[in-house]
């Protein structure tokens, strides 16, 4: 009790004084508390000309109404009255792939809408803004004061979920269409905030470069500098007749929006201010050594082991069709960005020297603890240690377990499907057995939709099954091995294949005659059931030896936390990002990865004819685009020398889920679209380096450029707010 109150009262002082001594580019700030924190101000000194309120405002329009979270896992920025949204190629990528086909094959020609009329709908897309945000940390800590709850429960899903709901239902935005809500603890519990948001159903597909633009360099050029690519989509929101969220209607209109950004053609210069707001997704700055050692071992290494070895055999497929090019590209991509993201972490932790500095921050932690004279700061690191010791072992194996049969491999039988039906068959329930016919039927047609092959599949469970058994001891292993080793003599091949071959699920046929007619015995026979129902309780097993520990570890990190901001004081600390909406700020930069090598801050049009080659997919250009670069032909969007700028860096404090975000000068105007991280700071999730870390960026110039010139899509520049 003693403790909580002290916290009380130096979160506070946290929150509000210091603010000057934190390195300016470092953070990922709440937008709500940069006031209290003095942010602003700094903000100003650096080169910003608005006001707090012109970057939040909960009651009346301000920037926060023109950034919203696009699909699940990106940023998108409004930029125009009639709801146009600019996001990142890769952020589109994959309703881009979705609305693609042999015929038509938006990937490689691009897609430019001419008119209204010929923007596409994207099923499943979403965008969503932020209405309000509300602080209600003391209501939480009221329920653990009185024993409501526990400090492990308010921190979990159920009780936070009901929070909210119960929230939302008293507020005055229960009736507004549109509206959900999050309640999500921050400082790993020591703060918790609430989150209206309005989501915005109906979101059609209006511009897309072809991908040798939008993802010119490939996997190659992936967290490289420099850089060359067009990295932009554009997508529109529809809404109904009252300006409100509705599915996809064709009398639905495009969205009147409060708010959107002005686009300034203008530039930048080496130090001039720029910021980013967007939703960052998930950092880790306050990891201890152990678990740093941890993410490497335990996640990353496994991931990048099973991941290599699935891509292969995709890229390989991939490079012989274009039908299954088109059906794979999003997950090939997808894959393949994590697969490389961990490879640069395991490297620029051992580079950036990360464990060295965790560790001198450990001993800086228990001097502090101990002048406090605080028996749990003093404590607390070696607590976390000792849980760290148990859950590596754990995770290493879940890693491999997900990545090789979640991730990696597709196919399979909807276990807890089949087991509800074996209970149905057995008491008789006729209505209950017609009802999980028809699920398991719909259940086979997401694994075999259009974006699935059978044989390329199979291909990917001949190769990781194998390699998954070489990985594990033979007593985690799914029981699957087992049925394995008796029933097919070890023959991990001859089990896969009759799997492929002979299960339900491998065919449409045989699976709609079993569902006229089931039976128990089919069931449990079948190998994609034995399959897919013993990688579920091998999981269920490790996630049940893990719960307790995480549980554990939550704590314990609240109170490291919280020991950590104390210890800084007076200056200010950032939340962990959590997909929340964040403002970064910093410079236009150039960088110096190592000795010998500088490299400036922008890139130009001539650099994507040097990295020209045609016999390789990833740095193949337009023949059109081309010519425009030969010709000179950049229009307005020229630099002053007459060359076409393409991207340029920032210093700012990003990750993945900042992708798609604006990046804007000190009047809030864009200038550019955040889509990647430098190499050399891809340890930047769990400790910022101000002379490494970089945001690469497309400079809004280019994408113009691409819009008008590329696409023939003017009407659209001419509905936007453009400063020249």
């Amino acid at each position: 009790m003693i403790m909580m109150k002290k916290f009380i009262f130096s979160m506070s002082v946290w929150l509000a004084v210091g603010a000057m001594s934190i390195r300016a580019n470092e953070g990922m700030w709440l937008l709500q508390l940069m006031q209290e924190q003095h942010s602003v101000d700094i903000m100003r000194e650096q080169g910003l000309n608005l006001e707090a309120a012109d970057l939040y405002d909960p009651e009346g329009v301000s920037l926060k109404d023109a950034v919203g979270i696009f699909g699940g896992g990106c940023t998108g920025e409004i930029i125009s009255p009639e709801g146009l949204i600019l996001t990142n190629h890769h952020c589109g990528y994959s309703f881009i792939q979705q609305l693609s086909s042999i015929e038509k094959d938006y990937l490689t020609e691009g897609f430019w809408a001419m008119n209204r009329r010929e923007e596409l709908p994207a099923p499943g897309l979403k965008f969503t803004l932020i209405r309000r945000i509300e602080d209600i940390t003391a209501r939480i800590q009221k329920d653990i004061r009185e024993g409501t709850i526990t400090e492990t429960e308010a921190l979990g899903d159920t009780y936070l979920k009901k929070t909210a709901k119960e929230l939302l239902e008293a507020s005055d935005l229960s009736e507004e269409k549109g509206i959900d809500v999050q309640a999500l603890p921050f400082y790993a519990g020591n703060k918790y905030y609430l989150i209206y948001r309005k989501v915005y159903t109906d979101v059609r597909m209006v511009a897309a470069p072809p991908s040798s633009v939008g993802k010119f360099g490939g996997e190659t050029d992936n967290w490289m500098w420099p850089r060359h690519t067009g990295d932009f989509s554009i997508f529109r929101i529809y809404a109904d007749a009252n300006g409100e969220p509705a599915d996809y209607n064709e009398n639905n209109t495009p969205l009147q929006t409060p708010k959107h950004l002005a686009i300034s053609l203008k530039g930048m210069e080496e130090g001039d201010y720029a910021m980013i707001l967007g939703f960052p997704g998930s950092t880790s700055r306050y990891l201890t050594v152990s678990e740093v050692k941890e993410r490497m071992d335990a996640i990353n290494t496994p991931r990048i082991l099973i991941r290599e070895a699935r891509q292969q055999i995709l890229r390989e497929e991939m490079e012989q069709s274009d039908k299954i090019r088109i059906q794979y590209a999003n997950k090939y991509a997808g894959s393949s960005n994590y697969w490389k993201n961990s490879i640069g972490m395991n490297k620029a932790i051992v580079d950036n020297q990360v464990l060295e500095t965790k560790a001198e921050q450990e001993r800086e932690f228990y001097r502090f603890a101990q002048e406090q004279n605080s028996k749990d700061y003093q404590e607390v690191v070696g607590k976390i240690d000792e849980r760290v010791a148990a859950t590596s072992p754990l995770l290493r194996r879940r890693t491999l377990l997900t990545e090789t049969f979640r991730t990696g491999i597709e196919f399979g039988a909807p276990y807890s499907l089949l087991d509800q039906l074996l209970t149905a068959m057995e008491k008789g329930e006729t209505e209950e057995i017609a009802s999980l016919t028809t699920q398991i039927a719909d259940a086979f047609e997401k694994v075999h939709n259009k974006d699935y092959d059978h044989e390329v599949d199979r291909r990917v469970a001949l190769t990781l099954i194998p390699l998954y058994a070489g990985l594990v001891e033979q007593e985690y292993r799914p029981e699957f091995y087992e049925v394995i080793e008796k029933e097919y003599g070890g023959d991990m091949e001859a089990f896969i294949n009759r799997m492929y071959d002979q299960s339900l699920f491998s065919d449409r046929e045989r699976l709609e005659r079993f569902l006229e007619a089931p039976s128990a015995n089919v069931i449990e026979n079948d190998p994609a059931f034995i399959f897919r129902r013993s990688v579920a309780d091998a999981l269920a097993a490790i996630n049940e030896e893990l719960a307790p520990l995480a549980d554990q570890l939550a704590l314990l990190h609240k109170t490291y936390i919280r020991g950590l901001g104390e210890m800084k004081l007076p200056a200010p600390s950032y939340p962990d990002a959590n997909f929340t909406l964040r403002l970064t700020y910093g410079n236009v930069f150039s960088y110096k990865p190592r000795d010998g090598v500088h490299y400036r801050y922008y890139t130009t049009a001539d650099g994507i004819l040097e990295k020209e080659d045609p016999e390789n997919r990833e740095f193949q250009v337009p023949a059109r685009l081309k010519e425009l670069i030969l010709e000179r032909d950049f229009g307005p969007y020229a630099l002053p020398d007459g060359t076409l700028p393409i991207c340029f860096l920032t210093n700012n404090d990003i990750t993945g889920g900042n992708s798609g975000s604006p990046v804007m000068n000190g009047n809030g105007e864009l200038i550019g679209c955040a889509f990647d991280g430098n190499w050399e700071s891809l340890s930047g999730d769990i400790t910022f380096d101000p002379e490494k870390q970089r945001c690469i960026n497309v400079d809004i110039r280019y994408i113009l450029f691409l819009i008008d010139k590329l696409g023939g899509c003017k009407p659209l520049i001419d509905e936007m707010t453009v400063i020249y």
